[in-house]
C-alpha cells in the first residue's frame, strides 16, 4: 500500500487505510473502506475514489468512482 501510494504522489490523507483496524478482509476491504470513509464524511458529490486492490500471485484490481 505504501508502495502504491508513494508511486501515486499521495499523501496519508489522501489514502483511507483500514488493514490495521480488520486485518486483511479480502474482496469485502474496498466496500468496508467506502462504506467508513462515507460515514466518516470524507466524501462529496463530485469527488473522484480511486480504489485499489492486491491479491495473492499476481491478481490485483483498480477502480476510478465519480462520488
Amino acid at each position: 500500500l505504501e508502495a502504491t501510494m508513494k508511486r501515486l504522489k499521495l499523501t496519508e490523507e489522501q489514502a483511507f487505510v483500514n488493514v490495521n483496524k480488520y486485518g486483511n478482509t479480502s474482496g469485502a476491504t474496498i466496500p468496508i473502506c467506502i462504506d467508513e470513509a462515507y460515514h466518516q464524511g470524507l466524501f462529496k458529490e463530485g469527488d473522484l475514489i480511486l480504489s485499489a486492490a492486491f491479491g495473492g500471485g499476481f491478481t490485483w484490481g483498480s477502480a476510478l468512482i465519480r462520488w
